[in-house]
């Protein structure tokens, strides 16, 4: 949904990204697989062509209006092109009475929807519904099962028996359908996103998407803390540039507090997002307070990317604890030969702070005072309770000699690496481990010159003595702003309900994207075949491993993490110990604790 830059060349995007190609994350190296509806539209150009062929190489014969409008009309909504009743005329065929009339009847069978295209209602665009979606992705996958059982090429015949599509929980979800009203936002639709792969494969995916809800669809992208900075300047103004705002999940409360997103049971009935679909960690960060405020638009865990090949050489086990890590990076490391054991976030500032919140639960210990409950820590219930800050216990110190520890095996400008930059090292073949967000995985799963690409393996945290494994839950929340204008609330309501449904959330994987916030898009056979980090994220969060208690998200938490990153800086610079450093954060960020939030 991204409008500006030429897509077609490396993007950098602040401090977080820098050179991702849109090549990469739309479609892959030749080869890949990952098309928008990838075996839909194959099915639909291989019924197209079929019918042409028949219809024109036997004689007599007699087309099939109602199968070349089908065709015709799928095609555009895959495609994003707008289609209206005279090309679905002129694609049927036949002649124009004849059209017409069978037209009118695939209307009736409540395949087609019209939409208004004028205030008028005189012009209007014709659009898959529903049940034609529903009934053609299922009869694509009839199709594909015949026809590589006749000819071979494709998924075994079997799978028709033995395959997902069998399985409870694994049918295959059909493509957004567009909403049978154009949403009416003068101006088109306007977004505020986070610049990673996820919202830029959004950004590829523009034409279809405007067509959907019916509008233009204007997106800006800023890292990750100029997109905090816009977020507030946007909410200091009288009416909200922006009808839609991504908010970082430890944002939520420091928003809430400052009552500048909208709650959404008081826009919209939450029932329509079907909430138990959603990863249950990542639908509960949505919440403050027990109130949902935003909706997930990707759920992207923070885990430990490893080199199986290289561990299996060395007959290692994968690296599930941080003595194993310490013990396998020291095994790899070989700087002399430009090669390392692992990379992380180290930057000075929001980097290293995010890092070493996450650090400090896999030894065992939040960052504040949070109440012990199953699984590990209450992050449910924060509003009106004060909190102390845990950066003067033993855990606390233990992660901060864990992270000198990995500054033995790491790059040489580790000093400097954030979000982006721990994964490139990674994916050249340069480093053994790297603990990275699953939306950086395209960077080598869509890229088979990559060293990593096929041989990576994926775990939660490796933790400590006192931890347990968890997988610290990041992404991002699509929220309202409040001050966004009465007369585009709801409509803007309708769009987001689009944007992260099902069938969107599958299209964004199938074009590159490696998040997904929703339990049916991971069971998805299409999807899981894309990468194995959908299935593995799906198990973490059955087992309860996906937690966002590491970063609990008090209004005062980003004031938190930027001390962190820039006092442990120091630390990891020589300048001062561990204990001191830890004791300085302890101090100021009591001092912020005890002050008002306005």
């Amino acid at each position: 949904m991204a409008t500006g830059p030429d897509r077609t060349k490396p993007q950098r995007v602040g401090q977080d990204m820098t050179t991702i190609t849109a090549e990469h994350i739309q479609s892959g190296h030749p080869g890949a697989d990952a098309q928008p509806g990838a075996e839909l539209e194959r099915v639909v150009s291989f019924l197209s062509e079929l019918s042409l062929e028949i219809d024109t190489a036997l004689d007599p014969t007699t087309p099939n209006p109602h199968l070349n409008m089908i065709l015709h009309l799928m095609r555009g909504h895959i495609e994003g092109k707008l289609v209206s009743a005279s090309s679905m005329v002129a694609a049927s065929r036949v002649p124009y009475a004849t059209a017409m009339r069978k037209l009118a009847g695939i209307q009736d069978a409540g395949l087609v929807e019209q939409r208004p295209r004028t205030k008028t209602g005189k012009s209007f665009s014709l659009h898959p519904s529903a049940t034609l979606l529903e009934r053609f992705n299922e009869l694509a996958g009839r199709i594909d099962r015949i026809a590589s059982g006749a000819f071979g090429g494709g998924a075994p015949a079997q799978d028709y028996f033995f395959g997902g599509s069998y399985q409870p929980g694994q049918a295959k979800i059909p493509p957004p359908a567009a909403l049978p009203r154009p949403v009416k936002l003068p101006g088109g639709m306007r977004i505020l996103v986070h610049g990673d792969p996820t919202f830029l494969v959004m950004g590829n995916l523009k034409r279809q998407f405007e067509q959907l809800v019916g509008t233009d669809i204007h997106q800006r992208a800023f890292s990750i803390d100029r997109l905090r900075e816009e977020a507030l300047r946007n909410a200091s103004r009288a009416k909200s540039r922006y009808d839609l705002i991504a908010l970082d999940l430890p944002w939520l409360g420091e928003f809430v507090a400052k009552g500048l997103i909208c709650p959404l049971p008081d826009i919209m009935d939450v029932e329509r997002l079907d909430p138990s679909d959603f990863h249950t960690a990542g639908w509960r960060a949505a919440h403050w307070n027990g109130v949902p405020y935003g909706v997930p638009s990707q759920t992207t865990p923070e885990l430990m990317f490893y080199r199986k090949d290289w561990f299996a050489d060395e007959g290692l086990e994968p690296p599930t604890t941080t003595d194993r890590v310490l013990d396998a990076a020291a095994r790899f490391h070989n700087s002399r030969a430009g090669r390392y054991g692992v990379a992380w976030n180290a930057a000075r500032g929001t980097a290293l702070g995010h890092s070493f919140m996450m650090t400090c639960a896999a030894f065992g210990q939040p960052v504040l005072d949070l109440d012990r409950i199953a699984g590990g820590f209450d992050a449910d219930h924060l509003e009106g309770r004060p909190f102390r800050p845990m950066f003067d216990s033993p855990q606390a110190l233990a992660a901060a000699e864990y992270l000198m520890e990995l500054m033995r095996f790491s790059p040489p400008d580790i000093l400097s690496m954030s979000w982006y930059e721990r994964v490139r090292p990674y994916a050249a073949g340069k480093v053994a481990m790297a603990y990275g967000y699953t939306l950086l995985a395209p960077y080598f799963e869509l890229d088979d010159s990559c060293p990593a690409h096929g041989n990576t393996g994926y775990l939660p945290h490796p933790h400590g003595p006192a931890g347990a494994p968890i997988a610290p839950v990041g992404g991002y929340v699509l929220c309202v702003p409040s001050n966004l204008a009465a007369d585009r609330v709801q409509d803007t309501v309708d769009a987001l309900c689009v944007f992260t449904s099902p069938g969107a959330q599958k299209l964004y994987a199938q074009n590159g994207s490696r998040t997904s916030p929703r339990y049916s898009v991971g069971a998805d056979p299409e999807v899981r075949r894309l990468s194995p980090i959908f299935e593995l994220v799906d198990q973490m969060s059955w087992r309860d491993e996906l937690q966002f208690w590491p970063r609990p998200p008090i209004p005062q938490i980003s004031e938190i993490i930027g001390i962190c990153g820039h006092e442990l800086h120091d630390m990891l610079r020589g300048i001062v110990a561990p204990e001191d450093a830890l004791a300085r954060v302890q101090a100021r960020v009591e001092e912020i604790l005890s002050r008002t939030v306005t």
